[in-house]
């Protein structure tokens, strides 16, 4: 039995019972770590993987005397955001201290913004699929606001990589400092039955967003964006706002699917039960697919908020604002429906393209002169399934688009079938060199001369008589047998057009 009084997920009401009778209430609250060369208020290196504690200085680690400048290009890439979601740009906002305890904050508080946000009152649209077909909902978005970082803990000595059972912590104040934008959305009221999936898209959108605007790799395995989830449930048909969870730091799009349903679902088993909610956190388990109780949720007044005295207000002109309003890219539901268009993916490919994260990729190979759907089975393909098993990114599985194009051609030139290809890819993949550095040294070209393949074709017609029998009597359909015969012969290296002509000119048909 759980501290919430429920046994676990196997007396959870099922998901499509508690949308029946609880109608959902969301809210997302997404940190996007910048990526600036500097930190947000000093000079540090903000590079991922340095040595713990060596990209510090006496202003990201707050000692004494030590006094911030703000990031002007974080602030650049903040007005960005808040552009890209129709949000509007404040002309005057300021910095407060956000004041509470937490291991890694060196300052003991957080440089953040409270009730003056940079950007504000914006909004997105998600498409899901529901049972009618796709359909759009526009996400509100309340602020988006500029902060720091805090540094990271790691727990040692335990089995899990938590507080609880370690034997000690390490702190690495790197990452303290290093320039965030959290962007808030206000409270998402949706179908019931597509919350789940209605939370994925947003962050999936907004993902897609922030790497169109070049203002964060939003790496999630990497924490360059994380999401908290917030969930609260009121009785079908009512308005009342219930008490809200938040989720904290969900790592992946599934996650962020996965955390919202099983919320949903406790809190209805809750409910049933005539228990009450409690305002917390609550840390998701991936492995497990459930949350456990955090802290109880702090109210803004508990954090004692109160103006930053060390940095002047924020006031970017309205000219800046609109000069950045010029460089915006195109927004990436536009871009998807013009790539869609011009590659002919059905939706469910283009879906598959947008989760594998290959988008880019592809259109980098297709203007490298690959074809859209050849382009797409390599990177959907053999290297996806790489990248997955080394547990890196599509974009840093060891091939480039370039290299990827290239083995097309060979295959369109007829120097290389499907097979020898992957083997080519697989090459590549292993550090090898370029595709035609693999063909050369693994000896993969295919045989399409005549004299050599006109041997392994006679060999084939003599090892399997009756095959070339029913050939000559016009079963054509029997060929591929010969043709089999062939490749295996060749170690898949022939020509199979090829081979199949000369097979047809041996036996007279």
């Amino acid at each position: 039995m759980s501290a919430t009084g429920i046994a676990g997920p196997a007396t959870f009401p099922t998901f499509d019972d508690a949308v029946a009778r609880f109608d959902p209430v969301m809210g997302m609250e997404v940190h996007v770590e910048l990526g600036t060369a500097t930190k947000m208020f000093c000079g540090c290196s903000t590079s991922f993987g340095a040595d713990p504690n060596s990209q510090v200085c006496p202003t990201c680690l707050g000692l004494p005397g030590s006094l911030p400048v703000v990031n002007r290009r974080a602030v650049e890439s903040a007005i960005r955001i808040g552009l890209a979601l129709n949000c509007s740009i404040a002309e005057w906002c300021r910095f407060a201290r956000k004041n509470y305890f937490y291991p890694d904050m060196p300052k003991n508080f957080q440089v953040s913004q409270y009730d003056e946000p940079i950007a504000f009152d914006g909004w997105m649209d998600v498409s899901v699929d529901g049972d009618d077909g796709p359909s759009t909902y526009r996400i509100g978005i309340e602020r988006a606001h500029m902060e720091e970082d805090t540094g990271k803990s790691e727990h040692v000595g335990g089995a899990t990589g938590r507080i609880h059972g370690a034997s000690h912590s390490l702190l690495d104040y790197n990452r303290s400092g290093i320039p965030l934008i959290e962007i808030v959305t206000k409270p998402i009221e949706v179908p019931g039955s597509l919350a789940p999936a209605i939370a994925r898209a947003y962050v999936t959108e907004l993902r897609e967003l922030i790497r169109a605007l070049g203002v964060s790799e939003a790496r999630m395995e990497l924490g360059q964006l994380r999401c908290d989830a917030n969930v609260s449930l009121r009785p079908a048909g009512t308005t009342t706002f219930g008490t809200r969870t938040e989720t904290k730091n969900v790592n992946s799009l599934r996650s962020v699917e996965r955390a919202v349903t099983y919320e949903i679902r406790r809190q209805a088993a809750l409910l049933d039960q005539g228990a009450q909610i409690i305002q917390e956190t609550r840390h998701w388990h991936e492995d497990t697919g459930e949350t456990t109780a955090g802290r109880v949720k702090e109210e803004a007044e508990d954090y004692r908020y109160f103006p930053e005295p060390d940095l002047v207000p924020v006031a970017p002109s309205r000219e800046w604002v609109e000069q950045l309003r010029a460089t915006l890219p195109e927004a990436p539901a536009a871009r998807r429906a013009r790539l869609q268009a011009a590659w002919g993916f059905t939706d469910l490919e283009m879906r598959d393209v947008v989760n594998a994260g290959a988008m880019s990729l592809i259109e980098a190979t297709v203007e490298a002169g690959a074809d859209p759907a050849g382009a797409k089975k390599w990177w959907l393909g053999e290297i996806s399934r790489s990248a997955n098993e080394r547990g890196v990114a599509i974009d840093e599985a060891g091939i480039t688009p370039e290299q990827v194009a290239r083995v097309e051609e060979l295959v369109r030139a007829g120097s290389l079938n499907d097979k020898l290809a992957r083997q080519v890819v697989e090459g590549v993949l292993a550090g090898e060199g370029g595709p035609d550095d693999v063909v050369e040294a693994r000896g993969l070209a295919v045989v399409s001369d005549d004299s050599a393949l006109g041997a392994a074709v006679d060999d084939a017609i003599a090892a399997m008589p009756d095959v070339a029998e029913k050939i000559r009597g016009g079963n054509h359909g029997a060929v591929g047998a010969l043709i089999g015969a062939v490749m295996k012969a060749t170690k898949g290296q022939a020509d199979a057009k090829r081979a199949r002509e000369l097979i047809m000119e041996r036996l007279g048909s």
